[in-house]
């Protein structure tokens, strides 16, 4: 059991619920995008536990089109996990990190993903939740499995053969207990030039007694990661939600990152309280987000555009994560 722990801590797209027996949950996110950008679907497989022990395996499919969202529950024992690397098994449908297999009531087939983009992987800092991977007592932990990739392979939706062959992927993960209090979620990478990537995210973060707003950002230029995280000294200038935009500004020392998103019509998923998901969030997967990335030494905006197709969640007391 504790090797198989070890693993999971250095690997983040591994399942690290070995030993868990309640208050626990774990959830992957595919976001897969068709090449005409007609089609936008969010594939979840998780578990979940409550505190008296109940346990059940998931899998949630978000259509970002028809704003449709579907919640699959299976028995605890058709949820068959592998260790030492990242592969799911529940009922007949499978995942990993390179593919996926979906045997549901309306959804079959079969999507491969290639040039994947991960997010840098230390020794002291294994994910994006840097060294705070190694705290046992988080509420939540997040990891990032690939910023962009590309997608082959088709699906059957409702009976139509659907073509993902050259559309756009991302994958992340969350696993342990509960979903923050409050919290901003988004991320695209359909940019108007291709190999650009955003995810940045802003929530409360419990602590000892107390909390503190944690933030994380990536920008993926091309060929490069460009970084802003709480523990890498950035510093977070603005955080800002209402009905109608989310406005985030976070600096280090070399970059200045401005984002500005226009919230769009979005959709109820379940989410984790006390490790069952008995929660609700509103995720939209069509909004658009204004990025400028600016760099600081040189005076040079290295990137000012606009992304879409962008997953965008606003959840729970964000006057809590308000920073003006």
């Amino acid at each position: 059991m504790l090797k198989k722990r070890l693993q999971a801590l250095f690997n983040a797209e591994q399942y690290h619920g070995w030993g868990k027996t309640k208050r626990y949950f774990e959830g992957w996110y595919y976001k897969v995008i068709s090449e005409k950008e007609d089609q936008a679907f969010a594939f979840i497989p998780g578990v979940a536990m409550d505190e008296n022990g109940e346990r059940q395996a998931f899998i949630q499919v978000l259509d970002g089109k028809k704003l449709t969202a579907a919640y699959h529950k299976y028995d605890f024992n058709q949820f068959k996990p592998q260790a030492g690397k990242f592969e799911v098994e529940i009922a007949n449908s499978f995942f990993q990190r390179d593919k996926i297999q979906l045997d549901l009531p309306n959804i079959k087939g079969k999507l491969t993903f290639q040039n994947q983009i991960p997010w840098s992987s230390t020794w002291y800092s294994p994910n994006i939740m840097g060294p705070f991977s190694f705290v046992p007592f988080m509420q939540c932990y997040h990891g990032i499995l690939s910023m962009n990739h590309q997608i082959s392979g088709a699906l059957e939706i409702d009976g139509k053969m659907i073509d993902f062959t050259d559309g756009k992927g991302y994958m992340e993960k969350d696993w342990g207990r509960s979903f923050p209090s409050g919290y901003i979620w988004m991320q695209t990478n359909h940019f108007s030039e291709n190999g650009i990537s955003l995810k940045s995210s802003v929530a409360n973060i419990p602590w000892m007694g107390t909390s503190f707003i944690g933030y994380i950002a990536g920008v993926w230029l091309h060929d490069r990661l460009i970084e802003f995280t709480t523990y890498n000294f950035t510093k977070l200038r603005k955080s800002f939600a209402n009905q109608d935009r989310v406005e985030l500004v976070m600096e280090n020392g070399s970059y200045l990152l401005e984002i500005l998103a226009n919230r769009e019509a979005a959709t109820s998923l379940a989410s984790p309280i006390a490790g069952f998901m008995d929660g609700r969030i509103e995720e939209s997967m069509t909004a658009k987000i204004e990025v400028k990335l600016t760099d600081k030494k040189n005076k040079k905006v290295l990137l000012e555009d606009t992304g879409r197709n962008a997953g965008l969640e606003v959840a729970g007391k964000i006057a809590d994560i308000t920073v003006l």
